[in-house]
């Protein structure tokens, strides 16, 4: 609930508390009677329910009734009335949230659906996030759908395995489809489904069981990730072989600094083609660590290129560095950040 409702709702609260609280010292006071009976006799008197007093009405007892009634028609009606606020503010916000998403979503082209909400997309909701890649998430607990709303995460109320939620999330326009459901049945249908909708689409599945892969291959999926076996690698590599490991996490940090590994692709109007690595002088001017090329239309990946190799338009070159360096290099090769992929590559 915002701050502003719950303050208010708070204040009524505090009111009603108070009105009680004086009415049955009041009543105590000018009538002489219990505590029990002076808090009976403010319940019957708010509430204009018209039962019979205790004991009789003294002339002030009398006009401190009228205070009373008032006070409590007062705040009963104030009460009422906020309620009445809160509930059309929630559903007028709620209605031109939703109208607006779909207008967000409508306007999307080469993005990614992600099928469920869980951790692991808490995770990919910043990696999207930070390489400004369209995003939407299909989720069926409303709870969730609502909680992606309010930190304004592209979502939809449905379901993944569905082809009505899909059409809706734009699967026609999407470049890839990430299922991240809870159940291998249920990720097989949503990969079936959006395979169906699109033959182009890249799309990861999620894998829980061991024989989970090889279905959701033939499902449609070009890939696979299963949590507990990278879980479980991990675990064994960081009691097998711990400097390794630190060794890998250790190169993606320094110090404070986050370091990315990414791939820069040239562009066709970048200064950088027909250029060797030595030429371009990544390291010294821009402060990146090169780490590989790849060749256009080739799977091939050459771990320590060879400085004196001209590059070529559409040539990838995968570096380490601040997202700052990256940005940099992007722009002198002419690099969107754009990669479409697509079934079978």
């Amino acid at each position: 609930m915002e701050p502003s409702k719950k303050n208010r709702i708070i204040g009524i609260l505090i009111c009603l508390f108070l009105l009680i609280s004086i009415s049955t010292i009041g009543y105590y006071l000018l009538l002489g009677i219990s505590i029990t009976d002076a808090l009976y006799m403010t319940i019957i008197t708010i509430s204009t329910v018209g039962y019979k007093e205790v004991v009789d009405m003294t002339p002030l007892a009398k006009v401190f009734s009228i205070f009373v009634i008032f006070g409590g028609i007062g705040i009963v009606g104030y009460t009422f009335t906020t309620l009445e606020i809160i509930i059309l503010e929630s559903n007028f916000k709620s209605i031109w949230r939703n109208k607006a998403m779909k207008r967000k979503i409508e306007q999307m082209n080469n993005h990614i659906i992600i099928a469920g909400g869980s951790e692991s997309t808490e995770v990919m909701f910043k990696r999207f996030q930070h390489a400004k890649k369209d995003f939407v998430v299909i989720e069926k607990d409303k709870e969730k759908y609502e909680a992606f709303l309010e930190k304004e995460i592209p979502a939809l109320l449905g379901d993944a395995t569905s082809e009505d939620s899909l059409k809706e999330a734009g699967i026609e326009r999407a470049s890839g489809f990430i299922s991240t459901l809870h159940q291998d049945a249920d990720n097989i249908v949503a990969v079936l489904t959006a395979r169906y909708m699109n033959k182009n689409l890249y799309i990861v599945s999620r894998a829980i069981e061991k024989n989970s892969r090889e279905k959701l291959l033939k499902a449609g999926a070009d890939n696979t990730v299963s949590s507990n076996e990278i879980g479980g690698n991990r675990m064994a590599a960081l009691v097998l072989r711990p400097t390794i490991i630190s060794f890998l996490d250790t190169i993606t940090r320094a110090g404070d600094v986050e370091l990315d590994l990414e791939d820069i692709v040239i562009g066709q109007a970048s200064s950088m083609q027909d250029q060797s690595l030595k030429q371009i002088q990544i390291p010294q001017k821009i402060g990146l660590t090169v780490l590989a090329t790849k060749k256009k239309d080739s799977d091939n990946i050459k771990f320590n290129p060879d400085p004196n190799e001209p590059l070529k338009a559409g040539d990838s070159i995968i570096v380490l560095g601040t997202p700052e360096q990256i940005t940099e290099l992007r722009k002198l090769a002419d690099d969107d950040g754009i990669r479409e992929f697509h079934h079978g590559r």
